[in-house]
Parts: C-alpha cells; structure tokens; sequence
C-alpha cells in the first residue's frame, strides 16, 4: 500500500482517486470546490461530475493544498492542461523532495508548445515523472469495466512502479520509456476525436468517420516517428487505443464537442452546450506549430485548429479536406 495524493476533484480525478483506492493504496483528493470536497468526505459521491456513482469509503479529499502535498509524496495530476504550469509554479514550495510526479493530462501547451511532462521537469526540477494515458473515459472506468492503458516513464523501474498503484481487477496497465510517443498520441487523438464530432454534427456517417479517424492516426504515427518516438506507441492503448475509445464514444467530451460545432458551426454554441474542459480545441493550433517544426504535413490537425480559431466554418474545413491531392496512403512527410 502506499499514500497517494490526487491533484483534482473533477470527473477524470475522481475517476483516478477510485482506481487508486481500489488498487489497495491510502488516497486523499485536493479540489478548489469546497462543496465537492465535502459531498465526497461525507456521501462519498460527487454528483457534479458522476452522477450518483458511489466512491471507495475510504478515499478522503482536501480543499487544503498545503495538507494534500504532506500527505505523501506521490502526486497524481489531474487538472485541466492548460493551467499545469501556473499551479505547479504555486506549489513547488509545497512538494516533497524526490517526489514522484504522475500526469493523467493530454495535452500541449499553447503558449511553448511543451508536452505535460516536460513542462512538470522544468518547473519542478525533476527527471522523476511519469504519464498514464489509454482508452479510458471516466464514466465506462467508474463503472469498473474493464479497461487497459500505458504508463510510460524515462525507466523501466519508475514504470512498473507507478503500474502497482493503479493495478485493479478492472484495470490493465502496461509499461513503456517512450514517454513521448504516449504523450503527443494522448494529445493528439483529442483533436481527430473534434474532426470526427464535426462529420457527425454535419450528418456525415460511417464512411466518413472511418476516414477521419485512418488519416488521423496516420498524422499521429508521422508526427511522433518525426520526433524519435517509438512507432509502435502509436498503435498500441496511447494511439489507436485512445483514438478508438475518443472518436467512437459519445462519452468523449471532444467528440461531443465537435459534434455540436458541425451541427451549429459556432465555437460559442460549442462551448456554451459542453462546458467542461476540452483538450483538443486548445492543443489543435500547438500541436500544427509543431508539426511545421519539423516539416510533417497534418492537414486534419490543420483543419481542426482552423475551425478551432474561426478562420474556417467545419463545412469550409471537411471540403478543403476532400480537395487535398492524394497520394501513396502511406506517404511520409
């Protein structure tokens, strides 16, 4: 067993909190919602975020941060990307030395273009990170259905570790060192899941999602494999996992998102009928940036992030999408 702190109190937080607690560890939850936090110590439910799912009796929670970082020195993060670097900076006097880090985030930073574990290296000075990402939506996961995901860190030993504490019946998890590879195809499944929400919003079918998604994973593997990744990381739970369960699920908040966006074509509609935190809509113009870093041509993440800025509606999108020349299906660049 060991004590684990869990940074967040929404629904992928709380999501994780359970997991842990049922995997046998000690689990405190720090969230900012000071009624969240007392439903769960004393109903152990949190109806905000899922529904009238019942939590471990066990699993405590914190709005104190100073008491959430004494707690143990295992911090799982579970905060919306955006903010990462903002909090950490608040809370680097609080952490433990030789703390593990574990991010659950999926995302890019908009402003550096930074991957979530990088961005927890450089302010908290530590090699000592880990990710967590797969095929995991929290209201299937909550349910205990069985799921499976990737923990990737820079060794093997840190790995396995962190694979212990999430360890259930229900849950799978696998290992991996190419904490790269899992990251950006975390990231970058959020935004096929938008393009595959607008075909669907627009009325389009199955033809048309299979497409979105097959080109999808095919910028996913040229952008990684352009940074050294693994390639395999990309059909594996981190890439193809990910994008199946994101593109497939109505429980994706990404694809419910583009869903609305292509049946409105307003990004106000969007984000006034989904008002939870959506990864993909953030990431889409960091995650282009970086692909012309390197030279790799992603024109659905292309499309997407246009949508995304207002400079094209989804039909304009999905039409400029049909008339790219084609080419070998599996042409690199």
């Amino acid at each position: 067993m060991s004590k684990v702190t869990v940074l967040g109190s929404g629904q992928w937080g709380s999501t994780m909190a359970q997991v842990l607690s049922d995997a046998g560890n000690h689990v405190l939850m720090w969230g900012r919602n000071q009624g969240v936090v007392d439903e769960i110590n004393t109903s152990h439910t949190n109806t905000k975020y899922l529904d009238k799912n019942v939590l471990p009796a066990g699993l405590r929670a914190t709005s104190d941060i100073k008491e959430a970082f004494d707690y143990s020195s295992i911090y799982v993060l579970a905060i919306p990307a955006q903010s990462l670097r903002e909090n950490l900076n608040l809370w680097r006097p609080l952490a433990a030395q030789n703390a593990l880090y574990i991010s659950t985030l999926k995302g890019i930073e908009l402003s550096t273009q930074q991957r979530m574990s990088q961005i927890i290296e450089d302010v908290m000075a530590t090699r000592n990170v880990a990710i967590i990402t797969g095929p995991n939506l929290a209201y299937e996961l909550i349910l205990r259905h069985p799921a499976g995901a990737v923990v990737a860190a820079h060794t093997t030993i840190v790995a396995e570790k962190v694979v212990k504490l999430f360890a259930t019946p229900y849950y799978r998890v696998y290992t991996s060192t190419d904490i790269l590879g899992c990251e950006f195809a975390g990231a970058i499944k959020s935004i096929i899941a938008l393009a595959v929400g607008m075909s669907i919003g627009m009325g389009y079918g199955e033809n048309t999602q299979a497409m979105v998604i097959t080109r999808g994973l095919n910028e996913v593997a040229r952008l990684t494999a352009a940074h050294g990744a693994d390639p395999l990381s990309a059909a594996g739970l981190a890439g193809m996992g990910d994008l199946v369960a994101s593109c497939g699920s109505p429980l994706s908040r990404n694809r419910t998102f583009g869903e609305v966006l292509g049946r409105s074509g307003s990004m106000a509609v969007a984000r006034e009928q989904v008002a939870k935190t959506v990864e993909g809509v953030a990431s889409s113009s960091a995650v282009v940036q970086i692909a012309r870093s390197v030279g790799i041509e992603v024109p659905v993440i292309e499309a997407v992030a246009d949508v995304c800025a207002g400079t094209l509606s989804p039909m304009q999108a999905f039409d400029r999408l049909m008339e790219i020349t084609t080419r070998s299906e599996n042409f690199i660049k």
